[in-house]
């Protein structure tokens, strides 16, 4: 049995297929996870912008107009400066 490979070996694996295919897969580095709080809160829109829900509408909804309500209930859309994150954070 060969020895384990390490990651800084990852170039010279790529060059030599005579190792395992699970050897090889050992060296690759792991895929990313999607982060499950971001994926059930942010959705991708047809055209790729992220929709999200409004803040504020959970508790302590007497004190707040109608008219404020009924506003927090649309969905609205991630700003530009923050979608980056929010969707390096939901790609999986």
């Amino acid at each position: 049995m060969s020895p384990p490979v390490r990651r800084a070996d990852m170039r010279i694996v790529r060059e030599r297929s005579s190792l395992s295919r699970r050897a090889r897969r050992n060296v690759l580095m792991p895929r990313m996870k999607s982060n499950s709080g971001a994926r059930k809160r942010f959705k991708v829109t047809g055209s790729g912008k992220l929709a999200r829900k409004k803040a504020y509408k959970s508790h302590i909804l007497t004190k707040k107009s109608a008219k404020r309500k009924r506003g927090l209930r649309e969905s609205t859309l991630v700003d530009k400066t923050d979608a980056p994150r929010m969707k390096r954070l939901i790609q999986s």
